[in-house]
């Protein structure tokens, strides 16, 4: 199997995790891999009335710098246009925030960093 396969495989696989660990606090999973012009929404879950996208970063370790480091302001701007097309897409007008996710380590040993309003869309 390439490994862009065996990436996308990871990929998905943590952003399952992901979900499920954002799930048990108390949010509720709404759509994932949400492709939009110009970028994907990994996680698009609901947090009461809010709408909140969820940028999913992984790293086995941080020798390399930490998940969070690599959420940069192009990759915000992305992420923004990203989420006005699935808005505009499915006529939504709601409260809305951008969070990032963190996870750390290899599976089953995975660590979460949950940054909730982790930037704003201006």
């Amino acid at each position: 199997m390439p490994r862009s396969t065996d990436a996308r495989a990871r990929g998905e696989r943590i952003e399952r995790l992901a979900a499920q660990w954002l799930t048990a606090r108390g949010l509720t999973l709404e759509a994932a891999n949400q492709h939009a012009k110009g970028g994907e929404l990994d996680l698009v879950m609901r947090h009461g009335d809010t709408l909140v996208f969820v940028e999913v970063r992984h790293r086995a370790d941080s020798r390399h710098g930490h998940p969070l480091e690599t959420i940069t302001a192009a990759k915000q701007r992305r992420l923004i246009r990203a989420a006005r097309f699935y808005l505009a897409r499915n006529r939504l007008s709601c409260p809305c925030r951008f969070d990032a996710l963190a996870v750390t380590g290899t599976p089953p040993e995975l660590d979460f960093e949950w940054v909730q309003g982790a930037f704003e869309a201006f």
